[in-house]
């Protein structure tokens, strides 16, 4: 079992960052592929970001060259930072865990946190 708990989210004005962290229970963090998804009001939750076990990475389009996801499984933690924010980033961003490799479906991630809300203002 793995528990996930999101912090970082807030409001900030466009152009500005937030990083978001999810902190992770369990020993076998190491093992799993970490994602961020986000969802909109009224819209599908959506990818933004997966890194694999090993520190391979993926991001959406929309968000390549603003966003950088990364982790530190000494502190079972995984983290987007985001540059460059747009008001079209806004969103609940939620952090989930995979014991496979990285996907970008959301219906593979065994494991979901609660979520941060992010509100970028134009």
């Amino acid at each position: 079992q793995v528990q996930l708990v999101e912090s970082g989210g807030g409001l900030v004005q466009a152009g500005g960052s937030l990083r978001l962290s999810c902190a992770a229970s369990g020993r076998t963090f190491s093992s799993y592929a970490m994602g961020w998804f986000r969802q909109a009001p009224g819209k599908a939750r959506e990818f933004v970001s997966a890194i694999s076990w090993g520190g391979g990475t993926q991001y959406t389009d929309s968000v390549k060259g603003r966003f950088t996801i990364s982790r530190d499984n000494a502190k079972n933690t995984v983290y987007l930072q985001m540059n460059s924010l747009k008001p079209e980033d806004t969103a609940v961003y939620y952090c989930a865990a995979r014991s496979k490799g990285r996907s970008i479906i959301a219906t593979e991630y065994e494991y979901w946190g609660q979520g941060t809300q992010v509100t970028v203002s134009s």
